[in-house]
């Protein structure tokens, strides 16, 4: 890539922001024209947490797992502040998700569809994602999560979000145990609400699973897309 390219894909994002690193499940060379799912893991983890689901996805898919941009510790890392944070601004989830889309558009091409998987604030990443590009995924999942509220962030007029192209059209699994610790009331009721004329939803609560996933959630995953994303 060239200097001025990569300064072109940076443009949107903070320039001190790493080089993406993700993990896969397959080499290179076996990709191309293999449907890709993208995982995104929680706040304070990495890359590698979620990739033990990898073995439990239909075979044909190829598995990436991304690091999110912004250090906590070592190994574990944010996408963007927690929304209780005093440093959490709209700003930083756009920053996010142009980082994001930018390593995206980099490997898009060599596969037949993008889904996208989140688990807690990465539910938060993958919403964000399809939010901003409507027509780019062929389907979003999330886990024990949350969809971003812009109002409660002070936004009342935002426009990043292209939600009024989302028709309801989109495959979404979503799921969750209504006894969760962590995800509080509020971003469970707006999410609730956000799905809503959005996606086409398939919502499957968990009892006992806290905040965490279960065998059983992975195999509904599973079905899920099967039934949605693999059968084209």
């Amino acid at each position: 890539m060239t200097d001025a390219a990569t300064h072109a894909q940076r443009a949107n994002y903070p320039a001190h922001y790493p080089e993406h690193y993700a993990l896969w499940n397959r080499p290179e060379d076996e990709r191309a024209g293999t449907p890709l799912i993208v995982l995104f893991h929680g706040y304070g983890s990495n890359e590698a947490d979620l990739m033990g689901l990898a073995p439990y996805f239909p075979e044909q898919f190829t598995v990436a797992s991304l690091r999110a941009p912004q250090v906590l510790a070592p190994g574990a890392y944010q996408w963007f502040p927690l929304m209780a944070a005093q440093d959490f601004t709209m700003d930083s989830v756009e920053a996010a998700t142009e980082y994001v889309l930018a390593w995206l558009d980099g490997v898009r091409s060599q596969h037949t569809s993008v889904t996208v998987l989140g688990f807690s604030m990465g539910m938060a990443m993958a919403t964000s994602l399809v939010r901003r590009r409507p027509a780019d995924f062929a389907a979003v999942v999330g886990l024990s999560g949350f969809a971003i509220d812009p109002v409660a962030a002070g936004e009342e007029d935002y426009a990043y979000f292209r939600d009024s192209e989302l028709d309801a059209a989109l495959p979404m699994f979503w799921g969750r145990d209504q006894a969760d610790p962590i995800i509080t009331p509020d971003k469970v009721e707006y999410t609730i609400g956000w799905v809503r004329g959005h996606v086409d939803l398939t919502k499957v609560t968990y009892p006992g699973i806290g905040h965490s996933i279960s065998g059983p959630e992975i195999a509904h995953v599973k079905e899920f897309l099967e039934l949605t994303v693999a059968k084209g």
